[in-house]
């Protein structure tokens, strides 16, 4: 009989194996680099956060609009788009925070952002790629993509791509992918940006996502060297935010109920990309993967195979191209 992932809460480990993670996690939920020490101001800078409207790109966003940025919030719901920019602009006392509507998962709303982007904006210094969904159910999104990796990948790949010129214009310039410690759980197999070979099993998906994140922003950073422009990924930790939103209500309760005990707010867990965006300590540094404490660590092994990476970045070039 094949196994399901609701037969792990019936099984005798799964309480044990739960708290272990919750425990090795409360030793980590706090970072040595803490944003709110960091002096950089980002005064006449201009950011963008996708996923801005909910917790750790809403963190990010504040912490940037608190630096005195110009704050664009890349949201794919206006009514709470709306509700995070009015939130961002009372807390921070930056009225210079924009909403801007982006669907990552759609190839045609990412160009329609990024037009927009490039006709208002005259300068680009930070793009963090936040915007992510865990657990979404199977399917192919218009553009003929497996939704999660439309989501997660090819979006901000796209994304990316269509604000490099301005990036690099804007240099010195920073882009943060936000990824996962999943990522080791990964494959790359370049037939699951269609569906085809996937296993839909918790958040399976996702970390194969997650892994081209990785692979994606080590590419980038090579082919941007001498431009002025870096790009890194990180992992923010375990977190307590809506990324899971898509699971059943029993996944959600169990993840919650010893979230509130033990994982990092979404406060925390934005600390890793904040120090990646602004600190000085991470200015010229490119290629390279943080951890949820802010150290350099080195991803798993298919992340930093070149080969892999220049297949899978060519790739995503071709199928962003022809759709």
């Amino acid at each position: 009989m094949p196994f399901h992932y609701t037969d792990l809460f019936s099984h005798p480990l799964w309480f044990v194996c739960t708290m272990f993670l919750a425990l090795v996690t409360r030793a980590q939920r706090r970072s040595s680099w803490v944003p709110r020490a960091c002096p950089v101001k980002l005064t006449g800078k201009t950011a963008i956060v996708t996923g801005a409207n909910t917790g750790i790109g809403k963190f990010i966003a504040l912490d940037f609009a608190r630096r005195g940025a110009r704050v664009i919030l890349a949201c794919r719901n206006e009514a709470r788009g709306t509700a995070a920019l009015q939130d961002i602009r009372q807390c921070s006392g930056n009225q210079n925070v924009h909403l801007r509507l982006i669907d990552t998962s759609s190839l045609e709303s990412v160009r329609k952002f990024a037009a927009q982007i490039l006709q208002e904006e005259k300068e680009l210094h930070i793009l963090v790629n936040n915007a992510a969904a865990s657990g979404l159910p199977r399917g192919i999104t218009p553009d003929g993509l497996e939704v999660s990796f439309a989501t997660n990948h090819i979006g901000p790949f796209l994304l990316t791509n269509l604000l490099l010129d301005l990036l690099k214009k804007s240099a010195p310039a920073r882009i943060v992918n936000i990824s996962s410690v999943n990522h080791w759980r990964g494959k790359v197999d370049l037939s699951h940006f269609h569906g085809d070979n996937l296993t839909y099993r918790m958040d399976s998906v996702y970390n194969h996502t997650k892994l081209h994140n990785i692979i994606w922003t080590n590419e980038l950073a090579r082919r941007l060297q001498g431009t002025g422009v870096t790009a890194n990924s990180l992992h923010p930790g375990v977190v307590m935010t809506e990324v899971m939103r898509h699971y059943n209500w029993l996944v959600r309760l169990i993840f919650n109920t010893i979230g509130i005990f033990f994982f990092k707010s979404s406060e925390e867990g934005a600390g890793s990309a904040i120090y990646c965006a602004v600190a000085e300590e991470t200015e010229g540094i490119t290629g390279k993967y943080f951890d949820s404490d802010c150290s350099l660590v080195l991803p798993a092994p298919e992340a930093r195979d070149p080969a892999v990476a220049a297949k899978a970045f060519e790739y995503c070039e071709r199928l962003t191209a022809k759709l």
